[in-house]
């Protein structure tokens, strides 16, 4: 696949958000690859607040079991908004972003 203009999806949930019984990030990156988008990275993050302003953190002295976590996805733009629409209605609370991009590559490592 040649790539050199895309668009960054970028959805930030909960980690504790489920939607059928499972993560709701996990939930995303399946479908995404049932889609056959060009890929999808999670992240988790360390400290943060969404809508409701609460801090989420994972200091010791504060652990939470509900961590930000962001989920990437790079693709063309009419495969992003439609996957985007796709998803929508089971994603209860978060936030979505798209923003357009320059892919300087786009490769598997053929070794593996």
């Amino acid at each position: 696949m040649e790539l050199t203009e895309g668009h960054l999806l970028r959805i930030f949930v909960g980690e504790a958000d489920r939607h059928d019984g499972k993560p709701v990030y996990e939930w995303i990156v399946a479908q995404a690859r049932r889609r056959g988008l060009a890929g999808a990275t999670v992240l988790r993050g360390t400290l943060g607040f969404g809508a409701t302003s609460r801090i989420h953190s994972s200091k010791i002295l504060r652990l939470s079991e509900d961590l930000p976590m962001v989920v990437e996805i790079v693709d063309e733009k009419q495969k992003i908004e439609s996957f985007l629409d796709e998803i929508n209605p089971a994603i209860t609370g978060g936030l979505a972003t798209i923003e357009r991009v320059q892919i300087h590559f786009y490769r598997g490592d053929d070794r593996k």
